[in-house]
This record gives C-alpha cells, sequence and structure tokens, in this order.
C-alpha cells in the first residue's frame, strides 16, 4: 500500500480562496480539500474568525485544558484547510486577497448578494480579471429573486423551503431536520457545480460564476414529494417516519423498544406477514398491492403495530432479517459511531493535531472511498489565523498569477 504522500490526489493541483464560512460553503471547500487542492480560509481577525468556532458547548481542550478556537461545530466542515487572519474591509486586506485570487482555481464566498462589491472582491469583477477562474456564491435565496437581501441560515432554508412542513409527528408542530441539511446539501450541489465548472474550464479555458442558494438547493431536495404535489395538486401531509409512496414504511414499537420496517415490494409484504404471524393480512385484497396499502393505510397499519407489540426487538429484526424483509434498529449517535460497521467502513477517524489534549481530534470520515485517488487527511481544522504568514511569505516570494 503506497502511504498517503505518494497516492496521487485528484485535485492536488487546484488552489482554493475560500471566503465562506458557517456551514455550506465551509462543507464544499472541506470536500475539495480532501481530495487534494489547496484550500486557502480567509477568516477576520475582528469577529475571532468563522463565527462557528464559537458555537459550543464542545471544543477540543487545549493541553493546560482550556478550551481552544476548535468547536465541535467548526471542525466538522473545516479540515485539510490553512487559516488566515485578514481583514477584508482594509486595503491591506484586500490586496492580499487579490494577491491569492490571482492564484486560485475557484473562488467561494457566502456573503450577502452584492456584499463584496464595496471591496472589490465580487464575482463580476473577479471574472473580469480573472477569466479563467470558477467564482462560486452561496446565499440564502440566491443573487436574484425578491427575497435576496434576506439572510439566509439552515433553519430559514428549511422553513421556506418546505421541508420543515414534512418533518416531525403529524400531531406536532413542523420540525426541522436534527442536523443543518440545508447546509450540508447546499454544499454538496456547490461541490458538484464547481466540479462541472472546471470541467469546462479545462476545456475551453472559460471560468465561471456559480450563482446558489440554501433554499433553491432545498427545494431541490423535496424530489419526491416535491414532485407528487407537482402531479397530484395536492400537499403533501406530515406523516412522521411513515412514507408517502411506501406501506408499511414505518418505526414500530415492539415489546422492548422500535424497529424501523421498510416493505418495499409485494413478494417482501407477503413474507413480513407470514414471518410476524398475519398471513391473513397478506391475503386480504385490500393489501395486495403496495397502490392497495397506501390506499388502506389507516386500517392496515394498526393491525401491524398491534401485532409487533407481541414480539421482542430482537426476534423482529432476527425473523424479518432472515426473510430479507428491509428492517432496522434506531440506534443513537453512539451506537452508530461505535457500531461494528462504523468501525469496518473507518467511519470515525482521529487526526493528529498540535496543542490539543491527547494530540489528535476526532472527526467523521468522508464517505467517499475511492481505488485510485483516495481521500487525505493532511492536516487537522487549523487554529485560527495560523497559517498567516507562511502564506504572506509564499506571496512575497512566489508572486506567481494563473493567468500569466
Amino acid at each position: 500500500m503506497m502511504a498517503a504522500s505518494e497516492t496521487p490526489t485528484a485535485l492536488g493541483d487546484l488552489f482554493v480562496l475560500d471566503l465562506s464560512r458557517i456551514l455550506a460553503g465551509p462543507t464544499a471547500t472541506q470536500l475539495l480539500g480532501d481530495f487534494g487542492a489547496t484550500i486557502i480560509k480567509v477568516e477576520n481577525p475582528k469577529s475571532g474568525g468563522d463565527d462557528t468556532r464559537g458555537w459550543g458547548p464542545n471544543f477540543a481542550r487545549n493541553e493546560d485544558g482550556t478550551p481552544s478556537d476548535l468547536s465541535a461545530y467548526f471542525m466538522a466542515a473545516n479540515r485539510n484547510k490553512q487559516s488566515i487572519a485578514v481583514d477584508i474591509s482594509t486595503p491591506e486586506g484586500q490586496d492580499i486577497v487579490l494577491q491569492l485570487a490571482a492564484r486560485a482555481d475557484i473562488i467561494i464566498e457566502n456573503y450577502k448578494p452584492d456584499g463584496l462589491v464595496k471591496y472589490g472582491l465580487d464575482h463580476a469583477t473577479m471574472l473580469k480579471k480573472h477569466p479563467g477562474v470558477v467564482y462560486c456564491s452561496i446565499s440564502g435565496f440566491g443573487q436574484f429573486g425578491p427575497n435576496r437581501d434576506q439572510p439566509g441560515y439552515d433553519l430559514m432554508a428549511q422553513g421556506y423551503g418546505g421541508v420543515m412542513s414534512l418533518t416531525g409527528d403529524p400531531k406536532g408542530p413542523p420540525t426541522k431536520v436534527g442536523v443543518g441539511i440545508a447546509d450540508v446539501m447546499c454544499g454538496m450541489y456547490a461541490t458538484i457545480g464547481i466540479l462541472t465548472a472546471l470541467r469546462h474550464r479545462d476545456k475551453t479555458g472559460e471560468g465561471q460564476h456559480i450563482d446558489l442558494s440554501l433554499v433553491d438547493a432545498q427545494m431541490a431536495w423535496l424530489i419526491n414529494e416535491g414532485t407528487n404535489f407537482l402531479t397530484s395538486g395536492e400537499a403533501p401531509k406530515r406523516r412522521g417516519n411513515a412514507h408517502p409512496n411506501i406501506v408499511p414504511y414505518d418505526a414500530f414499537e415492539t415489546s422492548d423498544g422500535h424497529v424501523l420496517i421498510a416493505v418495499g415490494n409485494d413478494p417482501q409484504f407477503a413474507r413480513f406477514c407470514d414471518v410476524i404471524g398475519r398471513s391473513d393480512l397478506g391475503s386480504d385484497a385490500r393489501f395486495q398491492t403496495n397502490t392497495l396499502r397506501i390506499e388502506h393505510r389507516d386500517v392496515l397499519i394498526p393491525q401491524i403495530r398491534d401485532t409487533l407489540r407481541g414480539f421482542a426487538k430482537a426476534d423482529v429484526l432476527a425473523k424479518l432479517q432472515g426473510v430479507k424483509v428491509p428492517v432496522g434498529p434506531i440506534q443513537t449517535v453512539p451506537e452508530a459511531l461505535q457500531s461494528d460497521q462504523a468501525e469496518a467502513r473507518g467511519t470515525v477517524i482521529s487526526v493528529p493535531t498540535d496543542g490539543v489534549q491527547d494530540g489528535a481530534v476526532q472527526l467523521l470520515a468522508n464517505p467517499l472511498k475511492l481505488s485510485r485517488t483516495p481521500v487525505q487527511y493532511r492536516s487537522a481544522p487549523p487554529r485560527f489565523g495560523q497559517d498567516t504568514d507562511a502564506v504572506l511569505e509564499t506571496l512575497r516570494t512566489s508572486p506567481v498569477s494563473k493567468d500569466s
């Protein structure tokens, strides 16, 4: 096996100027960094850097036991980056960023629309100076539209984009997804857009601007519920753990806990009914097809719930797995991350980190497993401004432009 330093990287020749903070933009740049791109993260010295550095309560501890500026939140999206402390509101700071932009293949930012115009760092200015650059702007509602000037946070995107109306108990209030999924998915769309634009740049030499919004991205991943509405004209209902298009598909109570059951086709349903001792349901004309089960879900589901309460959780899991009916546990985060599956797949990684207790931080791995250009964990999430001097020195000694 080749050492990490000898393993080829798919994006090792790319230079990314990262003017983003919080989660969507940093998610995108972390993904690029995982595959070798050089990421220069510009952080504001007036605010102490990326806002999420202070989003505790969980922090990596300094060697003396005090909290560091590496919050768990910040570490989730900022490995494989260099941090420089630069105030872009000053002429000196703008000059530094402009020098870095001259080297950049990619610039990514998540300021409000036109928020960088006064600093001369906006997409129109940068593309005029550097026509080969890929410039990605992430905002709450996009660069145009009636809400362009509204601030964008994950919670607001989930609310405006419709997913909160689908999430949570049907009898309870609309509920956000438990993590910042609108931000994360937006970051993934940003990565796809950037790589697509780079493909075009590599063929033509032409860069371009990517306009991406949290709300646009969130509406795009309404997927089948979005097209359910577009097809029927009827607003989707909040169903908790149930599925609008598959029955039975839900969390079910057993005598000692809950299990997840997802019966994806009619043969599975027949096996499911047999194994739980309800062959009568399998032969009932009302439940013979998934379409009929959806129509009669209010009759079918209560009977299934009553039956499964008489089984132990382990028995349900074993019996359904034995006949290849999709079934699974509902694990806590500790159970998931400490499972044998997570261990086998390398889901948790330990990254050496100077100045913290135990000399390393624990992070979630990138799930992509490429056979020739695998993910490389070259560096831990950076301390605020730790690379400022080194990066500025490269500007003094190697003032080379991508466009030269």
